[in-house]
């Protein structure tokens, strides 16, 4: 098999390209043969030591796939070779092969492409979990959404429309603030690369303009840094601002503004969540492939690479250039 491995703590640079032995499944694990894996901006973070998981090393980044079962180890019951799957890894996608333990791994629907299917459960499971369990949406409300053309942000802006609500999709350029339209936003803004006090009044009263005063009821926060102040200061009364990334960096935001507002600012750890709650996770798996068997939602995959290029697949997520999702296809 071949694996691109993180050796050391590092850039998408340090990533070395190399041969190992095939895995063999321990217990209650299968091997995969992967077809495709997903890119996301938390394997930009792990590579460099910067994300809340740090596996030993060697290992290679890349926490979701989709393949078929090439090999089971003893007492696994529901899977067998041949059987397509997408599997939730946590690290270790980037490569050939990898052996996962069954409960991590759900039957691909039938007719999904594996580039779907690798790039669909991360994303909208963090956006529906976002928005149906820890925002609780509901039509008729208005949703904004920070860095709304990446992948949990495309994510959102459907699941939004298919929950009812009136999206508004915030965007750093005109090319993203398109495709935003494309996936059905309703209303884009633009927002400068240097959010400055100045920067940030308008910004608030941009939004609060397109409410037409009342502010947002869900804000969807996947950029952080100075962006989000601005949004919880066009928050309506009893909004929900939801915490999903920091790519921009981890914000401070004055608390009065939630008591005047009486809104709340709400964490969202998706990862977690599918640990705590799997029979919720699991709900929202299968709302998740009914949506996407009904054309309400489909993993806008703009860009691939293959694993020898992996390494620029991460530097084009950091790059903060990729519009939808970006997968490497094996």
């Amino acid at each position: 098999m071949k694996a691109m491995l993180s050796t050391v703590a590092g850039g998408p640079e340090a990533l070395e390209l190399t041969e190992l032995p095939d895995p063999t499944p321990a217990k209650g694990e299968v091997r995969i043969a992967v077809k495709a894996a997903g890119v996301n901006f938390p394997d930009t973070l792990i590579i460099r030591d910067l994300y809340q998981m740090k596996p030993p090393r060697p290992f290679a980044p890349g926490g979701e796939v989709a393949g078929v079962v090439d090999a089971v180890g003893e007492g696994v019951k529901g899977l067998k070779e041949g059987d397509k799957v997408i599997a939730m890894t946590g690290f270790g996608g980037f490569a050939t092969h990898l052996c996962v333990a069954e409960a991590r791994c759900l039957p691909m629907p039938d007719g999904m492409p594996f580039e779907d299917a690798a790039c669909l459960v991360l994303t909208y499971g963090t956006s529906h979990h976002a928005l149906k369990d820890r925002a609780a949406i509901k039509e008729g409300e208005t949703l904004l959404i920070l860095g709304a053309a990446g992948g949990v942000g495309a994510a959102a802006i459907e699941l939004g429309k298919a929950a009812g609500a009136r999206v508004i999709a915030a965007v750093s350029s005109e090319d993203k603030a398109a495709f935003c339209k494309e996936l059905g936003a309703d209303e884009t803004l633009i927002y400068p690369g240097d959010m400055d006090r100045a920067a940030q009044k308008e910004f608030s009263n941009q939004i609060k303009s397109l409410t037409g005063g009342k502010g947002v009821d869900v804000a969807y926060d996947a950029v952080g840094g100075d962006y989000a102040e601005p949004v919880v200061r066009a928050m309506a009364w009893a909004g929900r601002f939801l915490v999903v990334g920091f790519p921009a960096g981890i914000p401070s935001i004055p608390l009065n503004l939630t008591l005047l507002k009486s809104c709340q600012i709400v964490g969202v750890f998706w990862g977690a969540s599918t640990m705590v709650d799997p029979k919720g996770h699991m709900e929202n798996m299968t709302e998740l492939f009914l949506m996407y068997s009904k054309g309400q939602i489909k993993p806008r995959v703009t860009q691939t690479f293959t694993l020898e290029d992996a390494g620029k697949a991460l530097e084009y997520i950091s790059d903060r250039k990729v519009l939808g999702k970006v997968a490497l296809t094996l």
